[in-house]
This record gives C-alpha cells, sequence and structure tokens, in this order.
C-alpha cells in the first residue's frame, strides 16, 4: 500500500477530514492504515495490547464512506473517520465484554445510541479497546488496565506506569494514534485518569449529555461515556456526535445541548476575560507554569478550596439494578443477572479471579426491590447528588468564576456531582516524563464553555507530544511499518 500523506501518530480529525475532502488518500485507505497500524502496535510491536477486537465490517463500512462521499451524498461531521469504542459499548453483532470472561459471548444484536450516533455522524467503528474489567468495579486493588479476558494494558507513556482506569485502552489507543479518536466511559475518574496518564483531551460531560443505554453500567447516577483524543476540536467534534436524547434514558430529557456544535464553540480567545478559580499547586512544576500562561491569556485567578464530598458513595447500591437491566436487554446473553457473574467467577475462580470480585459481591447485596433498601438508598443518593453539585456551584457563584481548574483535583466531586470535566495536555514532568494535564471543572452543561478555554490554553501552550517521541525506545523494536 502506498504510504498515506499524513502521520498517524500525529493526525487529528480535522487533518484526516481535510485529506478526506481533498481526495489525498480514501476511507478505505485510511481504515486499511489504522487496522496494520494497530496490528504493528497494539498487537505486535511494544504489544500495547490497547485494543481487544476488531469491526469485521470495518473495511465494507470505509468503502460506502467512500462511496456517499464520491457521489456528493450528505456527509456527517465524522464522515469517514475511524474510531474505536471501550468493550463496555455496544456494537451490533460484535461482543460486548466488559473485559470480563464471563460476557465473552455476550452479543447485542443493535447498537448502543451513542454508538448509532457515531454511524450517523458517518464515522467508521474500527471495533473495542480493552478496559480494566468491568469498568474497574470487580474489586479494590485491581490495577488500572487490566482485565481477566484482555489482559493487561501498557502506558505507551512509560510501560512502567498504570494507563489508568477504566478506559485504559482507550487511552493507550488515542495516544498512540490507533484510531483517529476514542470513547471511554466514566463513573470516577474513568474518562479524566487514563486521559491524564496518556496525556490526551479527555472529556466527562455532565450526566445526561450522551445517551448510557447499551453500556455496561455501574451507576445510573454516575455513568457516562465521553471522547478521548488528542486535540480539544476532535474532542469537540466527538461531543457534537455523540450528544442526544433517548427515551430509554431518563437522564437525556432535559438535555439542553442537543443540536450543538462544539467545534464552532472553540476559540482562542476564550481565556481573555475569564474568571477561574485554581487549586493549590501540590509541587508540579507543569502546573505552575501551565496557571501562570493562563494569567498570559488574559485570565484573572482566584485561589479557591474545593472540599471533598463526605457523602457515602452510591456504586455499589446501583450495579445489581442497572448491570441486570443492561442484561436483560440481550435475551440471548450468557448472562442474566449480576450473581449469574459472580457465579461464574467462582466457578472459573483460577481464570477470573485473580484479584477477587469484593466489590461485585458487596452489590449483590444490595436489593433496591427491598422498600426499606430503596428508601436509604434515596436518601443517599440525593446527599451525594446535592452535596458535591452544591460544593461546586458555590465556590462557582461566589468567586464569579467561568470554571474551576487544578491538575485532577476536582475529579472526584464533579463524577458524584454528574458535572463536566475536560482535560487537557499540559506538558511533561522533568523526573520519568510523565504526563500531566489540566483539568477544567463547571457547572452542569458548561461543556461548550469548558471546550473552549481548554482550547484557547492547548493553542497557547502546543504542549502534546507523541509517545513515540516522549519514550522512544519502546517504539524501537516495533515492525517497520508499510504505511503512515
Amino acid at each position: 500500500m502506498t504510504p498515506l500523506p499524513i502521520d498517524l501518530a500525529t493526525a487529528g480529525v480535522r487533518e484526516i477530514l481535510a485529506g478526506l475532502a481533498a481526495g489525498d488518500f480514501t476511507s478505505v485507505e485510511l481504515t486499511t492504515a489504522y487496522l496494520e497500524r494497530i496490528e504493528r502496535i497494539s498487537s505486535g510491536g511494544p504489544r500495547l495490547n490497547s485494543v481487544r477486537c476488531l469491526n469485521q465490517d470495518a473495511l465494507k463500512d470505509a468503502a460506502a464512506s467512500d462511496t456517499v462521499r464520491a457521489s456528493g451524498g450528505e456527509l456527517g461531521n465524522l464522515h469517514g473517520v475511524p474510531v474505536l469504542l471501550k468493550d463496555n459499548i455496544d456494537i451490533a453483532g460484535i461482543p460486548t465484554t466488559g473485559g470480563t470472561l464471563a460476557l465473552e459471548h455476550n452479543v447485542p444484536a443493535t447498537d448502543a445510541p451513542v454508538a448509532a450516533a457515531l454511524r450517523r455522524a458517518g464515522a467508521i467503528l474500527l471495533g473495542k479497546t480493552n478496559l480494566t474489567e468491568l469498568a474497574n468495579y470487580v474489586t479494590e486493588g485491581m490495577p488500572g488496565g487490566y482485565s481477566s479476558l484482555g489482559g493487561q494494558v501498557l502506558n505507551p507513556y512509560d510501560a512502567s506506569e498504570t494507563p489508568s482506569g477504566s478506559s485504559a485502552g482507550s487511552g493507550s489507543a488515542a495516544a498512540t494514534g490507533l484510531a483517529a479518536a476514542t470513547v471511554g466511559t466514566e463513573t470516577f475518574g474513568s474518562i479524566l485518569s487514563p486521559a491524564l496518564a496518556n496525556s490526551l483531551v479527555g472529556v466527562k460531560p455532565t450526566v445526561g449529555l450522551i445517551s448510557r443505554t447499551g453500556i455496561i453500567p455501574i451507576s445510573g447516577t454516575q455513568d457516562t461515556p465521553g471522547p478521548m483524543t488528542r486535540y480539544v476540536s476532535d474532542a469537540a467534534a466527538m461531543l457534537t456526535a455523540m450528544t442526544g436524547t433517548d427515551p430509554e434514558d431518563s437522564a437525556t430529557a432535559d438535555n439542553p445541548l442537543v443540536g450543538t456544535d462544539f467545534v464552532a464553540a472553540l476559540s482562542d480567545t476564550a481565556l481573555a476575560g475569564s474568571r477561574l478559580g485554581f487549586l493549590a499547586n501540590d509541587g508540579d512544576e507543569v502546573y505552575t507554569r501551565s496557571l501562570a500562561m493562563l494569567q498570559a491569556r488574559g485570565a484573572t485567578l482566584v485561589p479557591v478550596t474545593v472540599a471533598e464530598p463526605v457523602a457515602p458513595p452510591i456504586l455499589s447500591r446501583e450495579m445489581r439494578r442497572d448491570m441486570n437491566a443492561y442484561l436483560a436487554r440481550i435475551p440471548s446473553g450468557p448472562m442474566k443477572t449480576l450473581a449469574d457473574i459472580i457465579a461464574f467467577n467462582e466457578a472459573h475462580a483460577d481464570a477470573t479471579l485473580k484479584f477477587g470480585q469484593t466489590l461485585l459481591i458487596e452489590s449483590q447485596g444490595f436489593d433496591l426491590a427491598d422498600p426499606a433498601t430503596a428508601s436509604a438508598y434515596e436518601k443517599l443518593r440525593s446527599g451525594s447528588i446535592g452535596e458535591s453539585r452544591g460544593i461546586i456551584d458555590g465556590v462557582l457563584t461566589e468567586n464569579k468564576l467561568d470554571a474551576i481548574v487544578s491538575n485532577s483535583g476536582t475529579i472526584q466531586v464533579g463524577a458524584q456531582g454528574g458535572y463536566p470535566s475536560v482535560i487537557v495536555p499540559a506538558g511533561y514532568l522533568v523526573a520519568g516524563r510523565k504526563p500531566t494535564g489540566l483539568l477544567f471543572t463547571g457547572t452542569a452543561w458548561s461543556e461548550a464553555r469548558l471546550l473552549a478555554l481548554a482550547y484557547d490554553f492547548e493553542q497557547a501552550s502546543k504542549a502534546w507530544r507523541s509517545p513515540e517521541e516522549i519514550n522512544p525506545s519502546l517504539f524501537r523494536n516495533a515492525v517497520s511499518p508499510s504505511i503512515s
């Protein structure tokens, strides 16, 4: 195959769309190039193990995309762009496993709404990424990126460091350009943390911005999918395609951002005149430089303290109910209930229980069909959400802020409140070249503003570097490329 005129290690959605529009390459050629790159980097070479399985129809879908483009048909905002989805998101005809052996043969008949939305936007669904098993809610202490089915995902910036969980494969794959963009999911840091570890832009949206139907769940209160990319404009393009309402997901019913073009909302002057609360530095030299850059771009920085929520977590109380509801959507699936998964693991303990399943067992113990249990749960849920939202909104309102910035300090409170955050690469620590990022957190439905602020910072800092540049030794022995 003739080499493509772009470097997949660095090419983003904007560059890819320009090349497709100009006829520099077809979607079939691009998809083939990504498939070969996955074979070289995820399956072979440094063996990052970030991709669990491929969509056997990807090249057929790419050919159909090329036909539409050639005929002058209507093009979506991601037309012909290959993306990878975390393997807890349903794609019709491809197993959705959550990384657990119990669901190895769990094959949905239909796409999750978020997968369908990406198809409507013209994206090519390349396949599924590995993840921390069941979104890192099997047991305490499971390593980020490990699953009994998929094995261990590696961090391309430093294979001795965690790729973080639970969207570890999406993070590793996006960082190394195994697709133009990836989709992760978050309940409690599972987009933002792997984005930080893998030097990516990660968007953890307001709960309700994107449908969660057809996604293996932990918590209906906190779960959400979101994009993971190398550039803010790519994340904005993905979010534009993914945003919507879903009659099966009541959280989306009042979504005020349907139809928003998040790319059009980006601005390289967004920081000018903004007011940003910032958390104290913890010795991160890159964070110190990032704060100075925000000021240089015209932002007023206000020191703030953001309290940690004290309300007890509710994840274990929701998982049994929500997992059982997901499994009921797939009548032919191998598991019918969370109890079935626990029993399968116990029967195959040598293969499945290297680290145990304490969180699954704890979750099984909460039966929300019991009135007393349900009443106690509702009080805890209301308290958790109210406290976290009150913390964020209180800081924003009291200080007249557009957003709160930190290097990771608002992940917990944002997750429990269901509020949005955007993380953007900020640079690399001197010791070990470890990636670090700048996190913007806001109130509900403030994604457009957060993305604009992050974009302005990104354009000023130009901080992102590929794993090949930061950690060249890992890639030195990769199979010689035939493309890109």
